[in-house]
């Protein structure tokens, strides 16, 4: 997988197969699409290309509803890769580009920069000024130019239709282990090690306090996770939320490694969250809390124990 920032550098993937969208999350519904992607590219010995939008465009045309993102650039190039894709074009969002009709989108992106043999993409495809290009005028065009379309249907999980808005809102709530089901993978965050209150420690579970997050952050919870860190995978309870036993109001990101020993305070750490375990509880005593935090390292453990190298 090579990230790629212009078209000057996307040459080796001209004359392939391109899928275009935010790619939010890398969910079960952008797979299916992938699938198809790298399947058409296999047939015709061509390239599978991704294309997507740094920043998200909503952070120029309406930044005060801007959506926060679930993946950040890297991971997102990480996960497409892992699906087959092996280019990711991350074209700087600007009001130029934006500007685009669907016609010009479709002739100079597409055909011009491009030269893509056929296009994937899910029914709510929406492309050009004002979103004004659907798959329906993307269809016409690309019979006009010979190439061919595959429009991927919805993908639904049970009776949930897959979408990053409503994993977005799933984690909003604190429903890691729903989202984590339409994502098909764990849901990742990567922060700053910051300083805390170092209360942890003197209970025993010592904590790294996460800031500086560039994705979205989890509702309020105690979540089951791992942490990749030195060649191996430990594992991980994550804490999202005030600490109302000791009457702290502020949401943090608290992690605990399990098995982990060393000083990780103004490092980067990235937690994967597989799923949740508890809602945040206020507890009558610091021996009351205690009990409760090595019943939920037990339940952590047991729950990533196939994920742990």
């Amino acid at each position: 997988m090579q990230l790629i920032r212009s078209f000057e550098d996307a040459g080796p993937w001209r004359n392939g197969y391109v899928s275009i969208g935010n790619f939010d999350g890398v969910h079960r519904g952008h797979q299916e699409m992938l699938r198809t992607l790298v399947g058409r590219a296999a047939t015709h010995s061509a390239p599978a290309l991704a294309v997507t939008f740094d920043p998200h465009p909503m952070t120029l045309l309406r930044p005060d509803v801007a959506p926060p993102p679930l993946t950040t650039l890297p991971h997102r190039a990480e996960l497409l890769g892992q699906y087959g894709v092996t280019g990711l074009l991350a074209l700087p969002t600007n009001q130029t580009l934006l500007d685009l009709t669907p016609d010009e989108f479709f002739e100079q992106v597409i055909v011009g920069r491009l030269a893509a043999r056929g296009m994937v993409e899910g029914p709510n495809f929406f492309f050009g000024r004002r979103r004004a290009g659907n798959v329906t005028t993307l269809r016409a065009m690309c019979q006009s130019r010979q190439m061919t379309l595959d429009v991927i249907a919805p993908v639904t999980v049970g009776d949930q239709w897959v979408s990053s808005s409503v994993i977005r809102s799933l984690l909003q709530s604190g429903d890691t282990t729903a989202a984590v089901a339409l994502l098909g993978h764990p849901y990742r965050l990567t922060g700053v090690v910051g300083s805390g209150a170092r209360r942890g420690r003197t209970l025993g579970f010592p904590t790294a306090n996460l800031i500086d997050c560039p994705t979205l952050v989890p509702g309020p919870g105690v979540h089951a996770g791992t942490c990749p860190r030195d060649g191996r995978n430990y594992a991980a309870a994550i804490h999202i939320g005030p600490n109302p036993t000791f009457g702290e109001q502020q949401l943090k990101v608290e992690v605990h490694l399990l098995d982990f020993a060393g000083d990780l305070y103004g490092q980067e750490l990235t937690v994967d969250i597989h799923s949740r375990v508890r809602d945040v509880q206020r507890f009558a005593g610091v021996e009351e809390l205690k009990a409760q935090l090595t019943r939920d390292l037990a339940e952590v453990r047991d729950r990533v124990a196939g994920f742990l190298q």
